[in-house]
């Protein structure tokens, strides 16, 4: 069912903060960048998000960099796990672009024109700047993918 889905994928992301260094951990392993201290290996910081874009349902966003890490060159590199009947809501991509990478499921992607098209693992998904788009999981299990917001040429977040 979906909820003994939600439950394993909420139990998943559970586990993954056990693996989480102590401060002093942190500074022993970490690179020093402008007096910060970064990890260089970690566990993705997991989000549950309702309504990601507007959409339906409950994703769930496996950061694997955080904004600040993209250096102004983008604002997202995550894996996205949508459950069944969840979606990306409908939105532009202003100043920057999204390809997607199917990593399993199969979905509906909406494209710029309003073209559906069916998705599966191996699809890679590109949206342009100035594009909308938004993807459905209409289908029985978890649809799993690669998403990475970056910056059109010669823009940078701050």
């Amino acid at each position: 069912s979906a909820q003994k889905r939600d439950g394993a994928e909420a139990a998943r992301i559970k586990m993954a903060g056990a693996g989480k260094m102590t401060a002093k951990e942190d500074r022993k392993n970490a690179g020093n960048r402008k007096g910060e201290t970064r990890l260089m290996v970690r566990k993705a910081d997991v989000k549950i998000v309702e309504n990601l874009g507007g959409g339906k349902g409950t994703a769930y966003v496996h950061h694997i960099v955080s904004k600040d890490e993209m250096l102004g060159h983008g604002r997202l590199y995550a894996r996205v796990v949508l459950p069944p009947g969840s979606s990306v809501g409908w939105h532009q991509h202003v100043r920057d672009t999204e390809p997607y990478y199917i990593l399993k499921g199969e979905a509906d992607f909406i494209d710029n024109d309003k073209t559906v098209t069916k998705v599966g693992p191996g699809d890679c998904c590109i949206i342009q700047v100035g594009q909308f788009h938004s993807l459905e999981n209409n289908s029985d299990s978890d649809v799993e993918f690669m998403a990475l917001i970056y910056n059109e040429a010669g823009f940078l977040y701050e």
